[in-house]
């Protein structure tokens, strides 16, 4: 693709990155085949390749209009398309880039300013998250019915985690929204490591992927720094991986490395943490799992949910369901596996019709096969399916723990 940035642009790092990523795109549209908002909208200013376009013009001009951040706001950051392109266009960091300058050039509605700072004010922070939980609980019988669905009857106890000491550690982040919303997750996590003979110690914190995605780049900043100062003790102490049971920020953590490159007193530590965060799957993989015992044939029949940021952010497509059926699971067959279930972080928030649409969607492929459960790999796709099913969901690693 020819593109005409301004020389001052193009002298920036963000410009030249910005420019090389949109030359690697030869417009060929396979990218729309397997993009979901496009299938949904048919809109080509919804599909990855005209989403590119729109940003080669907002940089070639210099500025952005309403309507080029309304499409850029519609894309899921599923990244569907890159595991789909030919060429390896990094769609998503062109759009990072892409939502950061709509973010400046163009001043958002007063309602969407107000929704996205409530987000960022609480969401991350596991107290404040906990207490708006709480207080939409009181007024849940109010709510309209698909609010209602978002807002869990009751928040579950927090369980304390194996105590048995052993020579190998890792860290197991906590998260934000997953310590509040299924501590019972890391819990699961905990227990399978310690009948691994391996000790999980809690690494507190948010990853940050949703101020990054909202395009609050100092925020994600602030909040990678603070996570490398609260884990780095244990790390310097012999921890041996950062485990992350979300797989929603797992691309994050791994990206730290990038983020913080060009900040003198994080750059080495956060390249070194970033190498070693792993997915759970991609760590249990490398372990001995026959210590884990005969596993239960209780007939159950799990259809797997495997979301996006595990498919398509860090290109491990199979990588659960190879491993559950190793281990004796019986998992059902899910059509059209790879399109998105309409959760994307806070896009069910923001993009609410888009989204419940993906998610019914989504429900009739996972349900057609009949399953007993359904199983996912990421705390926001597990919220979003149960608040549109009867069926039990739970993390997969919550089956492994149960297992004996």
């Amino acid at each position: 693709m020819r593109t005409f940035l301004g020389e001052a642009l193009k002298k920036t790092p963000v410009g030249r990155e910005a420019d090389d990523i949109l030359r690697s795109c030869v417009h060929c549209g396979f990218c729309n085949a397997t993009c979901p908002t496009y299938q949904l909208l048919g809109d080509e200013r919804d599909g990855p390749r005209g989403r590119i376009y729109l940003i080669k013009e907002m940089l070639e001009r210099g500025k952005a209009s309403r309507e080029t951040q309304l499409h850029l706001d519609r894309c899921l950051t599923c990244r569907s398309c890159e595991t789909t392109c030919p060429s390896g266009v990094q769609y998503n960091r062109l759009l990072e880039i892409g939502r950061a300058r709509s973010e400046i050039s163009v001043k958002r509605p007063l309602a969407e300013r107000f929704q996205r700072e409530v987000i960022l004010r609480t969401v991350p922070d596991p107290e404040r998250f906990r207490m708006m939980l709480a207080i939409a609980k009181l007024f849940r019988p109010v709510l309209p019915a698909a609010l209602k669905k978002s807002v869990p009857r009751r928040l579950p106890k927090i369980e304390a985690w194996p105590s048995t000491e052993h020579p190998r550690k890792v860290l197991l982040l906590e998260g934000c929204a997953q310590s509040v919303t299924a501590p019972g997750i890391n819990l699961a996590a905990a227990r399978v490591m310690d009948r691994l003979g391996i000790q999980a110690l809690p690494a507190r914190g948010c990853c940050g992927a949703l101020s990054h995605h909202l395009s609050r780049e100092k925020q994600t900043l602030v909040t990678a720094m603070t996570n490398i100062d609260n884990w780095w003790p244990e790390i310097e102490s012999g921890a041996e991986a950062v485990v992350l049971t979300a797989s929603g920020c797992a691309p994050t953590v791994l990206d730290y490395g990038r983020l913080l490159a060009r900040a003198p007193q994080y750059a080495e530590k956060a390249k070194r943490l970033s190498s070693m965060a792993l997915d759970i799957s991609e760590f249990l993989e490398q372990q001995d799992l026959e210590r884990l015992g005969a596993r239960k044939n209780d007939g159950t029949r799990i259809a797997f949910q495997s979301p996006c940021s595990l498919q398509h952010g860090l290109k491990r497509a199979g990588s659960v369901e190879a491993l559950l059926i190793s281990l004796g699971f019986r998992l059902t067959t899910v059509q059209d596996a790879h399109l998105c279930c309409g959760s994307a972080g806070s896009y069910s928030i923001l993009q609410k019709d888009l989204s419940t649409r993906l998610l019914r969607q989504k429900l009739e492929n996972l349900e057609k096969d009949q399953p007993t459960l359904i199983a996912t790999a990421n705390i926001g796709c597990l919220m979003h399916l149960q608040s549109g099913t009867r069926l039990p969901v739970k993390h997969w690693i919550e089956l492994l723990a149960d297992s004996r």
